[in-house]
């Protein structure tokens, strides 16, 4: 009954996707509360919004990119390649500025590279983001030699372990508040209309003079840029850098566009939606965790939750055009 009030509402329509979302993730939120006593906690909160932290940055990229009708297989490995480059810095050097400035710059290089091979020479996106994926898992391992960086300097964990307001995590507020300014970004900026107009109708936008080229090249950049704020947050955090991480991040990041009601053809998405994906995936790994099942079990469980959300897209634009 909520839901079909909801979608009676001119909010309703606008956001019905995002809503239908937030109502089916408090619904399974309060399920679990009462099926472990364990879910509804302070700490086991905590615990989830630290997992999916990194995974919210590279899920705000991947939805920009997305919305292009684009895709970026390579953000788990240019997270892992910056982080590692950067972490390396920071170990023989200990100066925080310059080791967090390589980070940023090294993802935003990659992301330049993507972006320019895809909107420029218009190769196709699942080819190129899946070769720089394979080019930057090798050289985190050629850089490292395979090896773990470590002993950063301890003001280097300002973003990943302090708190404010007595026990909650900082890097909670700079989720939050990067998530308002991308969908400040998406819904005010011309910026923000291009990606949209791109990702519906590229022809379209092109007749209507919109450089699709530079946008998309943006669009890419800016996946980049959120790769290396994700790394910056796990190097933080973890206060090392091995040379696997992020490997499948980038399942996690569409996962949470999607589930979201990110179209996979582009033009529909919006970062309120991939902020209850991101949410819902988490809590969903950690709600299988607490019930016991089976680890080999969770990617069949979260690649099942995909699929239901791509159908339920299909049968909307069915019954949209009936």
């Amino acid at each position: 009954m909520l839901v079909s009030r909801i979608r009676s509402s001119r909010l309703g329509q606008e956001y019905k996707s995002e809503l239908t979302m937030f109502f089916i993730f408090i619904v399974f939120f309060i399920a679990m509360s009462f099926a472990s006593p364990y879910f509804f906690t302070k700490n086991n909160i905590l615990n989830v919004m630290s997992q999916v932290s990194v995974n919210s940055m590279l899920a705000i990229g991947m939805t920009i990119v997305i919305i292009t009708a684009g895709i970026d297989l390579s953000v788990g490995a240019i997270l892992g390649l910056s982080g590692m480059v950067g972490g390396m810095v920071l170990m023989n050097t200990h100066n925080i500025m310059l080791g967090v400035l390589v980070i940023l710059c090294i993802s935003v290089v990659v992301g330049v590279v993507n972006g320019f091979l895809i909107g420029y020479l218009s190769m196709p996106a699942f080819i190129v983001t899946l070769g720089i994926m394979e080019i930057c898992r090798s050289l985190d391992y050629v850089i490292s030699d395979a090896n773990t960086a470590s002993k950063f300097p301890s003001g280097f964990a300002f973003l990943g372990k302090s708190k404010v307001f007595g026990s909650l995590p900082f890097y909670v507020i700079f989720i939050i508040v990067m998530f308002l300014f991308f969908s400040w970004l998406l819904s005010r900026t011309k910026f923000g209309r291009f990606l949209y107009a791109i990702g519906s109708n590229a022809e379209a936008a092109r007749l209507t003079g919109i450089n699709i080229k530079f946008n998309v090249m943006m669009a890419y950049v800016v996946s980049g840029l959120m790769c290396g704020f994700g790394a910056w947050m796990m190097t933080s955090r973890l206060m090392a850098c091995d040379p696997t991480y992020g490997v499948g991040n980038e399942m996690d990041a569409i996962a949470a566009a999607v589930i979201g009601g990110t179209s996979m053809s582009g033009g529909k998405g919006t970062m309120a939606g991939t902020f209850i994906g991101v949410l819902l995936v988490g809590f969903l790994r950690n709600a299988l965790n607490i019930l016991g099942v089976n680890p080999f079990w969770q990617g069949t469980v979260i690649g099942t939750v995909i699929i239901v959300a791509v159908m339920a897209e299909q049968l909307s634009k069915l019954n949209h055009r009936s």
